[in-house]
C-alpha cells in the first residue's frame, strides 16, 4: 500500500496557472511561488461580483487516535462537486510545523483525497508562518527594547502578557527566563514561548479583510499593562508599520489544487484548541467569488472549531454556511465506547452504541443551536461491518439527519459523489443559522453558554485570578467581545480522559485574556497549553531526503 507522500509524488500536477484558470483568475492577479502554488493579489476582490455561493463547513466528532479524516473529507467532498459538474472552490488551513514534526506527520488530506504539492504545503510553503512569527517577535522585541530604553510608557515588566513563539513543538521554551548577563542585556524577567499557531497575530491575519484593516486590528493588540493597570498596545509601541510590512504578501491567500485539480485556497492555520481554528477570511471570501459551493473546515471537533467558526468568524465576517457536513469513523466511535486501539478492527456494537452518543451531540449542536442543516460522513474503513454502519444510520435517522458512506481516501472524488449530492440537496434548504449566543451578553455568560449549550456541561467554576481578569476586561470595555474556548480537543470537558458524551461536569476557567486584535477574549480551561511538546517518538524521526531532493516519510 502507497503512503499519502508516495500517492502525492506520483499524482502529475497541473500548472499553477491552470488552475487559476479553472477557477477564474485572471494571470494579473497571480503571483506564482514555483510552478504549482501561487498567492492571489487582494484586488481581485474588489473587481469580483458577488454571486450567490453556498458555504459548506466540513466538522468532526471529538478527536481520538484512531483518526477521523475531517481534512481528507472536506477535499474528496470538493473533489466530488467538481466530478458531478459544480464549480467548487475549497479553503482550507495551513499545516503547522509544530504536528508535521511531531504528531502525526502531514496535514494535507489523506490517499486519494489530498492537496499538491504536499511537501511544500506541510514545510515551508510560501513562508507565511515564518512572517507571522517574525512580525510577533517584532513586536516582543519592540516591547523589551522600549522598557530598557527608558520604560516611557511605564510598563510593568511583571504584566507583559505578550508572548515570542517558534513554529515547532518545544516544551522548553514554556517557561524561560530571559534578559540576562547585566544591564546591557536587557531587563531580566520570566517569559515564555507559544507556538505560532497560537499567536494572536495569527488570528489577526485569518481574521482581517484587507491591508487597513489589518493594521487597525494590530494596532489593538494589548502587550501588557502599565503600572497603573492600563493596557499598553502594539500602537502605542509604534509596531504597526514595521509589523504590516512583514506581513503584507503573507495576507495574500495562497493557490493550490488537489490531486484531481480542484482549485484550493490553503492559507491561516491557528490551531481550534486554542484559537479560533478557522482558515483566513479572506480566503475564504475569495472562494465565494470564484465558485457556486466553496467546502471549508475548521480543527478539531465541532465542539471547537466549528463553535468559533459559527460564533466568531462568521459573526466577523458576516457569513452564512449552507450546510454542515459532520465526519466520523466506526473506529472512532468504538474508542469513544471504550474500545482500545488495538481492537477496533473487531466488530462491537455495543461499544459502538455508547460512543454513538459523541457524535449525537456533535450533530444535535449543529441542527438545533445552530439551526443549519447537517448531514454525517462516515469515512469508510475496511473493518467496518453492517451492523455497525446501521446503528450509525439508525442514530442519524432518529436525530433527522442522513448518514452517507465516504470512501474518499480510497476512491477520491469519486468516493464522495455520494456525500456531494446530499450537499447540494441540503444547500437548497432554507435555514434559521443563529448563534449561539449573544454578544451583549456578560462574559461569564457567554463561556457558560457555550459549556451548557455546545458541550453539554453543567456549569463553570471561575478561578479568583480568572473572575479578576474578566472584571478588569469589563471595565477596560471588552465586555462586548465574542469568546474563544481553550479547551482539551480530545472531550467534551475540560478532562482529555472523559471520552463519548460525558455529563454532569463543570468546566474551570483559569484565565482569561483579551485578544483585541483579533476581537474576541481567550478563555483558557483545564491544563490547557499555548506551546506543546513532541512525543516520545517525534514524526520527524521517519522524514528523510534522498540525493534528488526527494522526501519520504512526511505522512
Amino acid at each position: 500500500m502507497k503512503t499519502d507522500i508516495e500517492i502525492a509524488q506520483s499524482v502529475e500536477m497541473q500548472p499553477i496557472q491552470n488552475i487559476a484558470k479553472k477557477a477564474g483568475i485572471p494571470d494579473q492577479y497571480l503571483e506564482a511561488y514555483g510552478r504549482y502554488k501561487a498567492k492571489v493579489d487582494l484586488s481581485l476582490l474588489k473587481d469580483l461580483p458577488e454571486r450567490k455561493s453556498k458555504l459548506i463547513l466540513v466538522t468532526a466528532i471529538t478527536p481520538t487516535p484512531a483518526g477521523e479524516g475531517k481534512t481528507t473529507t472536506t477535499i474528496g467532498l470538493a473533489d466530488g462537486l467538481q466530478r458531478i459538474g459544480k464549480k467548487v472552490v475549497a479553503a482550507l488551513r495551513e499545516p503547522s510545523l509544530g504536528p508535521v514534526f511531531g504528531v502525526k506527520g502531514g496535514a494535507a488530506g489523506g490517499g486519494y483525497a489530498q492537496v499538491v504539492p504536499m511537501e511544500d504545503i506541510n514545510l515551508h510553503f510560501t513562508g507565511d508562518f515564518h512572517a507571522i512569527g517574525a512580525a510577533n517577535n517584532l513586536l516582543a522585541a519592540m516591547l523589551d527594547n522600549h522598557i530598557y530604553q527608558g520604560n516611557k510608557l511605564n510598563i510593568d515588566p511583571r504584566r507583559i502578557t505578550w508572548r515570542r513563539c517558534v513554529d515547532m513543538n518545544d516544551r522548553q521554551l514554556r517557561f524561560v527566563t530571559d534578559g540576562l548577563g547585566g544591564r546591557v542585556n536587557g531587563v531580566p524577567r520570566e517569559d515564555g514561548y507559544d507556538i505560532t499557531v497560537a499567536s494572536e497575530i495569527m488570528a489577526v491575519l485569518c481574521l482581517s479583510t484587507s491591508i487597513t484593516n489589518l493594521k487597525e486590528r494590530l494596532s489593538r493588540i494589548v502587550v501588557g499593562y502599565t503600572y497603573d493597570e492600563k493596557p499598553v498596545t502594539a500602537g502605542d509601541l509604534k509596531a504597526v508599520g514595521a509589523m504590516t510590512a512583514l506581513l503584507k504578501d503573507a495576507l495574500k491567500p495562497n493557490l493550490v489544487q488537489t490531486l484531481e485539480g480542484t482549485p484550493t485556497f490553503v492559507h491561516g492555520g491557528p490551531f481550534a484548541n486554542i484559537a479560533h481554528g478557522c482558515n483566513s477570511v479572506l480566503a475564504t471570501r475569495m472562494a465565494l467569488r470564484l465558485s457556486d459551493y466553496t467546502v471549508t473546515e475548521a480543527g478539531f471537533g465541532a465542539d471547537l472549531g466549528a463553535e468559533k467558526f459559527l460564533d466568531i468568524k462568521c459573526r466577523a465576517a458576516d457569513l452564512h454556511p449552507s450546510c454542515v457536513v459532520v465526519v466520523a469513523t466506526v473506529r472512532a466511535l468504538k474508542m469513544h465506547g471504550g474500545v482500545p486501539k488495538t481492537e477496533l478492527g473487531q466488530e462491537n456494537v455495543e461499544a459502538l452504541a455508547k460512543g454513538l452518543g459523541n457524535l449525537r451531540r456533535h450533530v444535535s449542536n449543529m441542527k438545533n443551536v445552530y439551526r443549519l442543516p447537517v448531514v454525517v460522513a462516515i469515512n469508510r474503513f475496511p473493518t467496518d461491518t453492517k451492523a455497525e454502519l446501521d446503528a450509525v444510520a439508525k442514530m442519524s435517522e432518529a436525530l433527522g439527519v442522513r448518514t452517507v458512506l465516504s470512501t474518499v481516501w480510497s476512491d477520491g472524488g469519486a468516493g464522495g459523489e455520494e456525500l456531494a449530492k446530499a450537499v447540494v440537496e441540503l444547500c437548497e434548504q432554507p435555514n434559521d443559522f443563529t448563534y449561539s449566543y449573544e454578544l451583549d451578553k456578560p462574559i461569564e455568560d457567554k463561556i457558560r453558554a457555550v459549556v451548557q449549550k455546545i458541550y453539554g456541561g453543567r456549569d463553570i467554576q471561575i478561578s479568583k485570578a480568572a473572575q479578576k481578569q474578566i472584571d478588569q476586561l469589563k471595565a477596560l470595555g471588552y465586555g462586548d467581545l465574542p469568546v474563544c474556548m481553550a479547551k482539551t480537543q480530545y472531550s467534551f470537558s475540560d478532562d482529555p480522559t472523559l471520552l463519548g458524551a460525558p455529563e454532569n461536569f463543570d468546566v474551570q476557567i483559569k484565565q482569561v485574556k483579551v485578544s483585541a486584535g483579533a476581537g474576541f477574549i481567550v478563555v483558557l480551561t483545564g491544563e490547557i497549553m499555548t506551546m506543546p511538546g513532541l512525543p516520545r517518538v517525534p514524526a520527524a524521526e521517519n522524514i528523510d531526503v534522498d540525493e534528488d531532493g526527494v522526501i519520504s516519510g512526511l505522512f
